[in-house]
């Protein structure tokens, strides 16, 4: 009989180095294996919008890379959140994802109830792109920059209307940190969705809205909106010519951005994390990708599940702050 007491250490080392081995063969095993079935991709929001554009996009690349279907699944209801609940009550086998905005994490602390946390119930795989908010202005309001605006706004205090699409919204939110900053006052109206916040605003029943790239963008080329600055941190390589609030308005560290990202429920294991992540980041440096997303005003920003996880987290703590001062609570 085998006496494990007097094992010589010899035999205990040899013992553990093949335990270390096997932990590594099959890890590098459950990368290389998956997927081996089809792969949902859940989209919390209805065909046809940025998310679904981008989501779909990088289903079809994923499923070519990886011999699977990655079949998108959108679940329009509930501001996203019937989705996202979704995902995070999945198995975390790699088989259900979620590909969402950033309105995920900036209304998460002004949802009373939310049945999951951003933080907690999920696992960051990459951020895939960004795209500015631009702050567009009706032709008829008489400023063309931000110092103009600026200074036409607080000469005229309550007079403006800015639009958005609803309480607590990204245009919403980010439209009051710039008034906050700079000492405007403007009247908010709220619409279903930027659709129809956009109609309002050819209309002129409002004068001013943070809108996405995607929206704006053709009515800015068609004269029917003007763009008086980018909300983003920096300019956008979708827009170069169109300066940022920061840099005009002298507000370091202003941004006011849309973006989306891919994660899946808590837990997912790293190397299918790594391999999901290494695979998008691949997709979004094809030249082919590249232009197409850039014509859609958006700019391909992979990043790491750690730094996603920071931005998800900082977007929860800034905006959910934000929310909460001007008393905005979400059903």
């Amino acid at each position: 009989m085998f006496d494990r007491s007097v094992a010589a250490p010899g035999v205990a080392s040899l013992c553990l180095c093949l335990t270390s081995l096997m932990l590594v063969v099959g890890a590098a095993s459950a990368q290389g294996s998956y997927p081996q079935r089809p792969v949902r991709l859940i989209i919390p929001f209805a065909p046809g919008g940025g998310t679904d554009a981008v989501g779909r996009v990088l289903a079809q690349h994923l499923g070519e890379r990886h011999g699977q279907t990655f079949v998108v699944d959108n679940r329009p209801a509930g501001s996203g959140i019937v989705g996202a609940q979704i995902v995070a009550q999945a198995p975390a086998d790699g088989y259900t994802l979620l590909f969402t905005f950033n309105a995920f994490a900036s209304s998460a602390r002004l949802v009373e109830k939310l049945p999951y946390d951003p933080v907690r119930d999920f696992t960051p795989i990459t951020l895939a792109t960004t795209s500015p908010l631009l702050l567009m202005a009706h032709p008829s309001l008489p400023a063309s920059n931000m110092k103009e605006l600026i200074a036409y706004v607080k000469a005229n205090p309550g007079k403006l209307n800015y639009g958005s699409s609803g309480p607590g919204s990204p245009p919403h939110l980010g439209m009051e940190l710039l008034m906050s900053l700079t000492g405007l006052s403007m009247s908010h109206i709220p619409y279903k969705g930027i659709g129809p916040a956009t109609a309002a605003q050819l209309g002129n029943e409002v004068q001013l809205a943070f809108t996405p790239v995607l929206v704006g963008l053709p009515h800015l080329k068609g004269g029917r909106l003007k763009a008086i600055a980018s909300g983003a941190a920096k300019r956008s390589a979708a827009v170069p010519d169109i300066p940022t609030v920061a840099e005009s308005a002298a507000l370091p560290g202003f941004d006011v951005s849309g973006w989306w990202g891919l994660l899946g429920p808590a837990k997912l294991s790293r190397p299918i994390v790594d391999l999901l992540n290494g695979s998008v980041r691949k997709i979004l440096e094809d030249a082919e990708v590249r232009r197409n997303l850039l014509a859609q005003g958006m700019d391909p920003s992979p990043t790491t599940p750690e730094a996603f996880g920071k931005l998800i987290a900082n977007d929860m703590t800034v905006w959910g702050d934000l929310g909460r001062k001007l008393g905005i609570k979400l059903d």
